[in-house]
């Protein structure tokens, strides 16, 4: 186990490393944009999101993941894979092109059909490094993509707030969508120069399709539902409430999806390699749990209790309901890597039917809570997302209970002390605001309080996982 550890280590850093700095800078920058540009130009980025997302889970299709687990690949499953994902990204962009006037026409926004021409192309572009991802996650090779992915936000961004500020408005969002996604595409490719050798392999695609189908299928499912309220409050209110919700929405989510990518890259192919030895799996497994909660849950929750003065200073007034927004938002999202986590371990145990069916079930309830809060407003509908969140880890834990012997008790006792440590120092930073009125006072107060105060409480109730964080941050035992 120890040279497996070693590799964890080194991915979850470098993949962390990747992730969390490129969503940094990213948030940073629609920040910025978010200033200079205003609400109702990022609801129009916002109303053509599901489109795009529903062609990238289209190209890849599950067939990274189906390489990840098997345990030999061949060459021709690398090509046959390469040749699926371009041409599904070829047949995915001329759909949206011949669809794009019905987009715009749907959301009585003329200028979103050329924005839909222009955006789609993105979903070529990924589709030519795909194979790279796969190759460098497989061999927990994160630093590359670390580096190819920081060169490319760092210029991209550069390129969008310069065209922000030369006034061409929306178009400095597809500018900085589209130039990160070529630069990343070209130096994974410049870092793993990498070329089909062997025909498409009608086998190697009965395997694939096989295991990746049901992903798919699930994937499909949990990208129309992610974006459903985007489709649904753009539709019904308008592209400013969109711009709204859609930056509240960035800014909670982006942290929690972030940290579930770092962890579902590192874990999958870790949890695979040992998931015949019952104690190091069960092991690693619940550490991974908590290790997780550890740093999200205060992440999260502390987000939320800033939101207001935190939204104030840096968008200003004109973002103002977007704080609301946030801080309702985060209590929801801050659940999501643990979610990841659950479901990793039935990609792991080879259940992509049960996978499928959880989807399914929990997309069912996505449905009823979405009916009753649409007509109650945005707030409602973020509250309900709150609501799907919680119930979705029920749902989650106890398949994942009947798999393994890490049942829903299991997991809640691991979870819960962190939880409430958690929720009770950062209301006590929140309460400890209110004396002062001046919002830079505020946000200072709770950056400097919250912290402090949920350190010293997981120093003294959490103590293994502070030893442990110490320890490898600082390469020593303790």
């Amino acid at each position: 186990m120890n040279d497996l550890q070693q590799k964890t280590t080194n991915g979850l850093k470098w993949s962390a490393i990747e992730r969390l700095i490129t969503q940094a800078v990213q948030l940073s920058v629609m920040l910025i944009l978010g200033r200079m540009l205003g609400p109702t130009v990022f609801g129009l980025i916002g109303m053509l999101a599901v489109f795009i997302a529903i062609s990238q889970t289209l190209v890849d299709s599950g067939f990274s993941n189906a390489l990840i687990r098997k345990k030999i690949k061949t060459e021709s499953d690398y090509a046959t894979t390469f040749y699926f994902n371009i041409f599904i990204s070829f047949l995915c962009y001329s759909i949206l092109y011949i669809i794009s006037p019905y987009i715009a026409e749907f959301y009585k926004q003329p200028q979103l059909e050329i924005l839909t021409k222009i955006q789609g192309l993105v979903v070529i572009v990924n589709a030519f490094s795909i194979i790279q991802r796969t190759k460098l996650t497989i061999n927990m090779d994160f630093k590359t993509q670390a580096k190819a992915s920081l060169f490319s936000i760092c210029l991209s961004s550069v390129l969008s707030i310069y065209t922000a500020y030369l006034g061409f408005g929306v178009w400095a969002l597809i500018i900085q969508i589209l130039s990160f996604s070529i630069l990343n595409t070209i130096l994974l490719n410049i870092y793993l120069p990498w070329f089909p050798r062997k025909k498409f392999s009608n086998r190697a695609f009965s395997y694939l399709f096989g295991f990746g189908s049901k992903l798919l299928i699930s994937s499909l499912i949990d990208t129309i539902y992610n974006n459903l309220y985007q489709i649904i409050i753009g539709k019904i209110f308008s592209a400013n409430q969109l711009g709204l919700y859609s930056q509240a929405n960035n800014l909670s989510y982006t942290p929690a999806m972030s940290l579930t990518a770092v962890i579902q890259r590192v874990t999958y192919p870790m949890l695979s390699q040992v998931k015949n030895n019952k104690e190091d799996f069960d092991s690693i497994y619940l550490l991974t749990l908590r290790l997780t909660a550890l740093i999200i849950f205060p992440l999260l929750i502390g987000l939320g209790i800033i939101a207001q003065p935190f939204i104030l200073i840096v968008l200003g007034e004109k973002w103002s309901y977007a704080a609301t927004l946030l801080s309702i938002l985060c209590i929801g999202y801050m659940l999501y890597p643990i979610h990841a986590i659950n479901l990793n371990l039935l990609q792991v145990k080879g259940r992509s039917d049960l996978f499928l069916k959880l989807e399914i079930i929990k997309k069912m309830l996505v449905t009823i809570i979405l009916i009753i809060t649409v007509p109650l407003g945005i707030e409602a509908i973020c509250i309900g997302i709150v609501i799907q969140s919680y119930l979705a880890l029920l749902i989650n834990t106890y398949y994942t209970g009947k798999l393994t012997s890490i049942n829903i008790k299991k997991q809640f006792e691991n979870l819960f002390p962190i939880w409430i440590i958690t929720i009770i120092c950062s209301l006590a930073s929140w309460s400890l605001s209110f004396y002062f009125k001046n919002i830079y006072m505020q946000l200072i107060l709770m950056l400097t309080i919250t912290p402090s105060i949920y350190i010293i409480s997981i120093r003294i109730f959490q103590n293994d996982l502070f030893n442990i964080i110490i320890s490898n941050t600082f390469k020593k035992k303790i």
